[in-house]
């Protein structure tokens, strides 16, 4: 299926790993023109180097700025003063018991997590709709809805993102730009190899039934998600062909929430 998306111009925020990297790897295997994000120019080197290796002929810019500081973001804008796709993946997060979690710790999450996206929106939105297309995108997670007690301070910014999204998709109304949250549901990514050591110990093969089972029992695919998984329902969402899809929470969670709303 050609997801109509050559020509236009994307910018992935914290791409260089994870479903951040898996994103841009699927808009770029679509034809656009990916600028790839991270905090050091060696990361974004690398990870153009990997998406290369799948799609030779992708068109990939670097965009080295640290996005969680409003002094990142003016960078970014400067050297990039509009696109097509903005994709807020930027996101933190640790295990710690509520009462560890300290003043700064909640700032730093929301900063990192919620004001990126924020400030990127606030410089990127107003082009896309003075030229009537252009698609938002914020990378929530499951975690939105069911906040874990192990890291309640990164849910709050997961559902934070949520409700900025469709607050976003309200200033749409008429025109061809979209602003939706994709939940993504527990990932195998290299965060996630980091959560569940610090959970067990061990790898995430060799725990995956387990945490299933204990950690995550309301899942229906009793499987984590491929970070491709939801790069694809991402760029889907992106593509001229989602114009429909505007203001929504989109689920990829592999049944974990059960409301049907």
């Amino acid at each position: 299926m050609d997801l109509q998306l050559k020509g236009k111009t994307a910018l992935v925020t914290g791409s260089t790993a994870g479903i951040g990297l898996a994103i841009a790897t699927s808009l770029a295997g679509e034809g656009a023109t990916v600028y790839i994000n991270g905090r050091k120019t060696e990361r974004v080197d690398a990870a153009i180097a990997e998406i290369k290796k799948t799609h030779p002929k992708a068109e990939l810019r670097p965009l080295a700025a640290d996005l969680s500081k409003a002094a990142g973001v003016a960078i970014a804008v400067k050297a990039l003063p509009a696109v097509d796709i903005l994709i807020n993946n930027l996101g933190i997060f640790e295990i710690v018991d509520f009462d560890k979690i300290k003043d700064e710790d909640w700032t730093r999450f929301f900063e990192t997590n919620v004001m990126s996206g924020v400030r990127m929106s606030r410089a990127y939105l107003p082009a896309m709709l003075k030229k009537n297309w252009g698609r938002i995108v914020f990378i929530s997670s499951e975690s939105a809805f069911a906040i874990p007690k192990e890291m309640i301070h990164y849910g709050m910014t997961k559902s934070a993102q949520v409700s900025i999204a469709r607050g976003l998709a309200e200033l749409t109304q008429g025109t061809a730009v979209t602003v939706n949250s994709v939940l993504p549901g527990p990932t195998h990514s290299e965060g996630l190899e980091d959560f569940v050591k610090s959970m067990s110990g061990g790898s995430v093969e060799g725990m995956e039934e387990e945490f299933f089972k204990t950690a995550r029992p309301g899942s229906l695919i009793k499987r984590f998600l491929t970070t491709k998984e939801i790069g694809d329902t991402v760029t889907y969402v992106c593509s001229p062909l989602a114009s429909g899809i505007n203001g929504a929470a989109i689920r990829n969670e592999g049944g974990l929430l059960k409301s049907a709303f």
